[in-house]
């Protein structure tokens, strides 16, 4: 049997009322957008007519006298069928349409806006007159019910138009104040085309900031939104761009921040619609590349949520996100050819943002290679630059191995970009599949080795014995021995180890630290063969010489371990215990053998 769902009125009204808007605050808001499109709709009603002259008027409780607030406007009001239609009907568009409130030059919804009002009354009155008919009041309730009524006789009003009357319910009469009411007027309705006035005092006016007074030269205008963007959002732009989508019938303009700004934090943005304030903190307005931007639009077309405090996402949304961002892609480009000098000041506050769109943009990927400079062995060069010396662009892809590398492969004589950073690994593979002449190779920790001379036939012999009493002491440590002759010779020795072989001794150690269940599961990731990172004597170093000539089996030991930690610990490494303990051995012992020594 089919049934219909049962509604409990007064708990539509209350979650509409109290929970689809963040702050009893908007309710100036809502009666502000339903007076301006009566108003709207009054002056489009007869074209024919003399030119309406707009006229809303807000009294506040000191200026009733009761507490009480009243909103009249002079708009083309409501006659008693449109009451029950727009007041009384909650979620019901049709009517809305066949009534001209849903064309696009209206801001609102009657009857759900005027649901903000019972936050701060329990009760809300209407007057409204339509045309050359009677005066009706509508009463409604934040219980649920209304009353519907012809005015008395001695309260019609002398034209057509609406006077909405809040009384304030306890606890919300500081709302209602005429200080409040002028500061909400201004902060939501300042930029409204029609005049506003509070307890007689106007409050509106004044041109959009992105708008241009006849008299203002450009520098005054910049000038002008410079200081406009200190009052609104706080700080001195490093630019003013202008910015539009006709689609979304969108103008404004984007501050770019002077300091670097989170990505990971939604960039909030102001936006009017049809110039009445829906948000100081918009987000995904702009692309989430652009965080570097704040912007205060404008816009006719684009959809407010419900709540008419956030955009709507949908395609125009969409549409109009991308619109934006080649308006910001083109002022980077303008940049790079007409201010260089500044577009480098941009990327170092801003690299994060241009080398994420240049992740997927080619125009912007030009960008970086030619100005962004990247950390290298050989000092900070462009992209452009190092392939343009180097030939071959060589690269490390993490940012501690670079760190290892980079005076061992600069001492080779090879030239490494540190890749290490965000994005910049996934740039080089861009560019590199942008430009199919370049050559790229990555240089990992394991790979050194191989650029690093081999001994001589005769002296790789004469090391044998020593290799072989040195394994089992490195064992202990899981690393392994290798002899090579490299500069810089002031570096005794090197420690190697890329991530494949990090991860595998991770996943060893976490072995050995958990039930067997765990350890199965990990074994699971563990490879079959045993990668051991490799500790690399510098057969250069005297140092190193003088330890592998050593021929007492505890002092090699002692002195082997204590290479191997510095090595550690000039590569940035972590110590395990076992590496501490090797530390603490070696440090201890060669200690005790140098005070035995001395005392002889």
């Amino acid at each position: 049997m089919s049934q219909t769902f049962r509604v409990d009125l007064r708990g539509i009204v209350d979650l509409l009322s109290h929970h689809l808007y963040t702050s009893p605050q908007v309710y100036v808001r809502e009666l502000l957008q339903n007076a301006v499109d009566a108003v709207t709709a009054a002056r489009g009603h007869d074209a024919a007519a003399a030119p309406h002259t707009a006229r809303i008027a807000i009294s506040s409780g000191e200026a009733t006298g009761d507490g009480s607030l009243t909103i009249s406007d002079n708009g083309i009001g409501l006659s008693e069928a449109q009451v029950h239609e727009l007041l009384a009907t909650i979620g019901r568009s049709s009517k809305r349409d066949e009534l001209g409130f849903a064309r696009h030059e209206f801001m609102g919804q009657f009857g759900i806006g005027l649901l903000s009002c019972f936050m701060v009354s329990d009760a809300i009155e209407v007057d409204t007159r339509r045309g050359d008919g009677p005066t009706v009041r509508w009463h409604g309730r934040s219980d649920g019910g209304y009353t519907l009524a012809p005015a008395p006789a001695d309260q019609q009003r002398p034209e057509p138009g609406t006077t909405v009357t809040l009384r304030p319910r306890p606890g919300s009469e500081h709302l209602l104040t005429r200080r409040a009411v002028t500061e909400l007027v201004a902060h939501f309705g300042a930029r409204l085309p029609y005049p506003v006035t509070v307890d007689g005092e106007p409050v509106t006016g004044g041109p959009a900031p992105w708008d241009r007074p006849g008299s203002e030269n450009a520098a005054e205008r910049r000038a002008r939104l410079e200081a406009y963007c200190e009052e609104v959002f706080g700080f001195a732009p490093f630019d003013v761009i202008d910015i539009a989508a006709a689609e979304a019938g969108l103008r404004g303009v984007a501050f770019v921040l002077p300091m670097p700004a989170n990505p990971a934090v939604p960039a909030a943005h102001r936006v009017y619609l049809k110039q009445m304030l829906l948000s100081e903190g918009a987000e995904r307005l702009l692309p989430e590349w652009a965080f570097f931007v704040r912007c205060v639009v404008d816009t006719t077309e684009l959809r407010p949520t419900a709540s008419r405090e956030a955009l709507y996402e949908d395609s125009l949304l969409e549409a109009t996100r991308e619109a934006l961002g080649d308006r910001l892609r083109g002022w980077l480009v303008r940049l790079s050819v007409q201010e260089p000098a500044r577009l480098r000041s941009f990327l170092r506050v801003h690299h994060l943002g241009v080398k994420a769109l240049a992740l997927h943009d080619d125009e912007m990927l030009g960008l970086v290679t030619e100005f962004w400079p990247m950390e290298t062995n050989v000092g900070p060069l462009t992209l452009a630059e190092f392939t343009a010396r180097y030939g071959l662009l060589r690269y490390t892809p993490l940012l501690d191995e670079f760190r290892q590398l980079a005076p061992v492969a600069a001492a080779q004589g090879l030239a490494v970009v540190n890749a290490g950073y965000v994005y910049d690994a996934e740039l080089i593979d861009r560019f590199a599949t942008v430009d199919r002449s370049l050559e790229t190779e990555q240089l990992r920790a394991a790979d050194l080795a191989t650029h690093l001379a081999r001994l001589e036939a005769a002296d790789e012999r004469a090391l044998a014995p020593f290799l072989a009493a040195a394994d089992p002491v490195l064992a202990r440590l899981g690393c392994d021995l290798l002899v090579r002759s490299f500069e810089p010779s002031g570096l005794p020795a090197l420690y190697l180890l890329d991530d494949d072989t990090a991860f595998q001794l991770d996943v060893r150690g976490a072995r050995e630290q958990v039930d067997e269940t765990w350890a199965a599961i990990l074994g699971s990731f563990q490879s079959r063969s045993e990668p051991r990172p490799r500790l690399v004597l510098n057969h250069r170093n005297p140092l190193a010489r003088q330890v592998l000539a050593l021929t007492e089996p505890e002092l090699r030991a002692m002195c082997l371990e204590g290479l191997y930690v510095q090595a550690l610990l000039l590569g940035h490494h972590p110590l395990r215990p076992a590496d501490t303990a090797a530390l603490n051995q070696s440090f201890l012992g060669l200690i005790g053998r140098a005070v035995a020594g001395g005392a002889a």
